[in-house]
């Protein structure tokens, strides 16, 4: 059965391997065959990635089936809270959308 396994060492790279495996094969399987973790992989994710397939996470002993695109998943390193509350910080309230128009005489975001 064909994988093909997916990963995105850092911003705007994406790396893709194409996997050939027995049926029965399991997530671990495929990590061990594509050469998983390694000195690269480990220092990027630690021991233990998370990993989906066709963007659901699932655990390490999922079954495989033909064609599943399996996906290694890297850790958030800001929260998309407090990144998005900085991006507006940064770009005031004269041109984020939403609050681009106000009422007169109110406060900025509103």
């Amino acid at each position: 059965m064909h994988i093909e396994l997916v990963f995105c060492p850092g911003p705007r790279e994406v790396v893709v391997h194409e996997l050939v495996m027995p049926l029965g094969s399991r997530v671990r399987d495929a990590l061990q065959a594509a050469g998983w973790p390694q000195a690269e992989a480990t220092r990027a994710w630690g021991e233990s990635p998370d990993v989906g397939v066709w963007g659901r996470k699932q655990p390490l002993d999922h079954l495989l089936r033909d064609g599943d695109r399996l996906e290694i998943y890297r850790g958030l390193r800001v929260d998309p809270k407090v990144a998005r509350r900085e991006r507006f910080n940064r770009q005031g309230t004269r041109s984020t959308g939403l609050f681009a128009r106000k009422r007169p005489g109110a406060k900025a975001g509103y």
